[in-house]
């Protein structure tokens, strides 16, 4: 009988633990170890010059919103992206820029300057060395699936109000503001100011991505459309400011590696802009990790992924790059575009040193305003719409984490967001279990042996222990936040040549919407496989909670009991909900 062929009903032995060296051995290692073909090249080269694409007008949009010069952030790209890929832990990731630290970088230059913050990213690349060696990125994976959402929601409408007066060529009175309602404030009173050609030029780029989008979307959508309005307004001679005019356009080759100013006093002062800057990119890398496993079914190693992270930033601080960190448009981009491995990643950061070098000139007729409409279609992209609004329907509780944290991003801090998040969740996590005790009469601590009972109902069913198309899972157990990524590993080991997965829950007191989300992300893994999911023993409250998450047919099935699942599949039917 071969393997296919097999029993299953054998619980899986737990893995060797892995060593320090296979913890930490990047992924292009590993994918170089299994054999690298021309092919694999030819299929990485095309995905790496599809995200250089896409990577091009954002690096430079990003540094902008930043409060840099553009050619920081390609700078960032270029070499922190290199680096990200070259060690990092994941096979698809994409590091660069990223929205999620414009609001901070763009604080820190405010404060203590370009120079003070190219020390706080070389700090916080340290900062990643130490959580990633000291293998503390495995608990980041804690942060409750609301957090995430109303965190990167909030990012994402803060990112869009710093885009409103280059959309619309305002002209402000004074400095814009950093905080959100003093912002709007300031935005309100310049409304008279408004620059029509600037909108013009703003809404031309939305709507050419948004069209190619829906009849080209495998074009370079941001990149085409920036053509288009730089074109469009170097012909009519629109009077919409540009890079050329603001910053002298971009140079055409790398600076030298050289060290920021380093005091113990500015050390000290940049430090809270440092230890930002580590957890939110570490939260954001691994975030975009976790979505590139969940396109491809692969794993990514999280502590290698941060150390990574920390040699990236500080290479990138040394060439007068900013923050890096894996980004999840152009992580998913790669994907998409066919990368085999981590080589694709480099050979974008290549591709983006090369289309410097030759189109830097091309760059100072970018109007500004055609860069804030990218943003603005990066920050729709980045509002979770769907997810926030499941999220909402869910529970009371997990709906108040959720408005929490998106609320305090928004009018107080991003790391306050995150910590009050992550405290409600716990709290929320606290109250769900005291609610799941039951007490129930004459429960012995041995139970007493029982007789053999005779009839159909109780007859052995020999099916069930040489069923080799099936294979069983049981969760015990509350299923949350914190036990989330040890379920996802387990679930991610199931096997593609089994037809059928049954996934019994009858002993979970409950799901919050993180397990949901874990569930979620299984049965789509096993429906690309076409692994038929049933889950069984599920009650009657997590099974709401399992359907408001979009667990539900054809994705899923349910049944009462594992016999009854296992009832359905001899049926080979459709099975209704129970």
């Amino acid at each position: 009988m071969d393997r296919t062929r097999r029993a299953i009903h054998q619980p899986a032995q737990s893995p060797a633990k892995p060593t320090f060296s296979e913890l930490f051995t990047p992924k292009l290692v590993t994918v170089l170890r299994e054999g690298y073909t021309s092919e694999h090249f030819k299929a990485d080269a095309i995905a790496g010059l599809t995200v250089a694409i896409v990577a091009l007008p954002l690096s430079m949009a990003i540094a902008i919103a930043s409060g840099v010069t553009p050619e920081r952030g390609l700078y960032t790209s270029i070499i922190g992206g290199f680096l990200v890929s070259a060690l990092g832990g994941s096979r698809f990731q994409i590091g660069g820029p990223a929205g999620a630290f414009i609001v901070l970088v763009a604080a820190t230059v405010t404060r203590v300057g370009v120079d003070g913050l190219l020390l706080a990213t070389m700090m916080a690349g340290i900062f990643l060395l130490a959580i990633g060696y000291l293998r503390l990125g495995t608990y980041i994976k804690f942060i409750p699936y609301p957090v995430t959402v109303g965190f990167t929601a909030g990012i994402a409408v803060i990112i869009f109000s710093g885009q409103i007066v280059e959309l619309f060529g305002l002209k402000l009175a004074g400095k814009e503001p950093g905080p959100f309602v003093p912002k709007l404030m300031a935005i309100g009173e310049a409304a008279g100011t408004i620059n029509l050609a600037a909108t013009f030029v703003a809404v031309l780029t939305i709507v050419a991505i948004a069209l190619m989008k829906r009849w080209r979307p495998k074009w370079p959508a941001m990149l085409i459309a920036i053509g288009l309005a730089s074109l469009v307004a170097a012909l009519f001679s629109l009077p919409a400011e540009t890079i050329g005019t603001r910053f002298g356009g971009i140079p055409r080759s790398l600076q030298m590696p050289a060290f920021p100013p380093i005091s113990f006093d500015g050390a000290i002062d940049v430090l809270p802009d440092a230890i930002a800057f580590a957890l939110l990119g570490a939260i954001e890398s691994l975030l975009s990790a976790v979505v590139a496993d969940g396109m491809t079914g692969r794993r990514h190693r999280s502590n290698c992924e941060l150390v990574a992270q920390g040699f990236a930033n500080i290479a990138s601080a040394l060439f007068g790059g900013i923050c890096t960190t894996g980004t999840i448009a152009r992580t998913a981009t790669n994907v998409r575009a066919g990368a085999h491995g981590p080589v694709s990643g480099m050979i974008h950061s290549v591709l983006l040193l090369a289309l410097m070098l030759v189109a830097a000139p091309l760059a100072s007729y970018i109007p500004l305003a055609a860069l804030a409409g990218v943003l603005a279609v990066v920050c729709w992209n980045m509002f979770e719409k769907q997810a926030f609004a499941t999220l909402l329907r869910a529970s009371r509780g997990d709906a108040l984490v959720l408005m929490a944290t998106f609320l305090i991003v928004i009018f107080r801090d991003l790391t306050e967001g995150i910590v009050v998040g992550f405290a409600l969740g716990s709290i929320l996590f606290i109250d769900r279990m005291a609610k799941s005790i039951a007490v129930e009469p004459d429960q012995r601590l041995v139970q007493d042996d029982v007789a053999d009972r005779t009839g159909a109902a109780n007859a052995y069913d020999s099916s069930e222990a040489s069923d080799a198309d099936t294979v069983v899972y049981r969760i015990s157990g509350a299923f949350f936040f914190g036990a989330a990524s040890t379920v996802a590993t387990v679930l991610d080991r199931i096997a593609d040549q089994r037809n059928n997965f049954i996934l019994d829950c009858s002993a979970v007191p409950f799901f919050d919407s993180t397990a949901a989300n874990v569930i979620e992300g299984a049965a789509h893994k096993a429906r690309r496989a076409g692994v038929r999911f049933i889950i069984s023993g599920a009650s009657p409250q997590t099974r709401r909670m399992l359907i408001n998450h979009g667990v539900k047919r054809p994705l899923v099935t349910y049944a009462a009991s594992i016999r009854d699942a296992r009832a359905q599949l001899k049926k080979n039917a459709a099975p209704g909900e129970v």
